[in-house]
């Protein structure tokens, strides 16, 4: 019943008609309120300063929209210091660190919601009635949309987490024969920045920050601890804190990223064997559900076959 309703095409076209005029309403605002691109306003504005001052009330469409959830989202925001800083390290860690990135993010959950209670309530309600069925499923579609961003910040944080570990080896490595040719410390992390941006472009992304910050007066142990903090890799957090023990006491650079390379390497290869050894057991439930059917059928359907025929032979032999 519930699917002849939908392909009622009565019941479909008032969706159908509001979604083209918010489509044409959206293309046609964005068409006037963008008619250049960010190049040629900033040079305009350049040449002419009081165009500056007109265009600081004009906005494009998303931003407005995007405005306008944040201003909403307010009831969102993290009720303590503790609760904003697990935030804004989630998001550092996904690689958004702008000012706006937190109340972008709480803008967009709220704006999720508010679009699976209209995308969901409204049809379902014209649909099925107000009854259990409709609330639950408005409620399950408003809160998929609510944790959807949650779900996409944890899916590049864990992706990029990744790709640091897995090219940090290699930044290693390079950053050793840096300081070992005779390079500093900030020096080597600027040449491998230079060098390994287009094979690992997030490890360097990292470094060049470093660089930036160091150049503007920080020291260079709070630089070392935010980069092992930012990041959320835990073998970053170790070498960030080798580092500022080696720097602290005056020990060789050199030798500790030696040592910690050799102990980084120790480590994959352990996680290596470890995955290696798991291979069999993961294997089980593949064999048993998907290969053994079709073995069985291939080895025992032949004969099984052979014995209904000659099952059914015997009995009109007999009859």
């Amino acid at each position: 019943m519930l699917y002849a309703n939908l392909l009622n095409w009565d019941n479909m076209l008032p969706f159908a008609l509001f979604g083209v005029f918010a489509l044409v309403a959206f293309l046609v605002m964005e068409f006037m309120t963008a008619k250049n691109n960010r190049t040629t306003n900033r040079l305009d504005e350049f040449k002419d300063p009081k165009l500056r001052r007109k265009r600081e009330g004009k906005k494009d469409a998303i931003s407005m929209v995007l405005e306008r959830t944040t201003a909403m989202a307010s009831p969102l925001k993290p009720k303590s210091e503790l609760e904003t800083s697990k935030l804004k390290l989630r998001l550092s860690i996904a690689g958004f660190r702008n000012e706006s990135a937190m109340a972008t993010f709480l803008g967009l959950k709220f704006a999720g919601m508010i679009v699976g209670l209209f995308l969901a309530g409204g049809p379902m309600l014209l649909l099925n009635g107000a009854n259990q069925k409709t609330l639950t499923t408005t409620v399950l579609i408003s809160g998929l949309l609510f944790y959807m961003p949650d779900i996409v910040v944890w899916l590049i944080g864990r992706s990029r987490k990744e790709q640091i570990f897995l090219t940090l080896p290699d930044a290693l490595d390079l950053l050793v024969v840096c300081v070992e040719a005779g390079l500093g410390l900030d020096q080597g992390m600027r040449k491998v920045s230079e060098e390994l941006k287009d094979v690992a472009p997030k490890i360097c992304e990292e470094l060049q920050l470093c660089n930036m910050q160091l150049q503007m007066g920080r020291s260079r142990n709070e630089v070392l601890h935010e980069l092992g903090a930012r990041t959320g890799v835990d073998d970053l957090r170790a070498l960030s804190a080798i580092l500022i023990q080696a720097d602290k006491f005056g020990s060789s650079v050199a030798t500790a990223l030696r040592v910690q390379s050799d102990s980084m390497r120790t480590r994959r290869r352990q996680m290596a064997e470890e995955k290696a050894a798991k291979t069999a057991v993961k294997l089980i439930f593949p064999l048993v559900i998907f290969i053994f059917p079709g073995i069985f059928v291939v080895l025992v359907g032949p004969a099984a076959i052979k014995m209904v025929r000659e099952m059914f032979t015997t009995m009109n032999g007999g009859a």
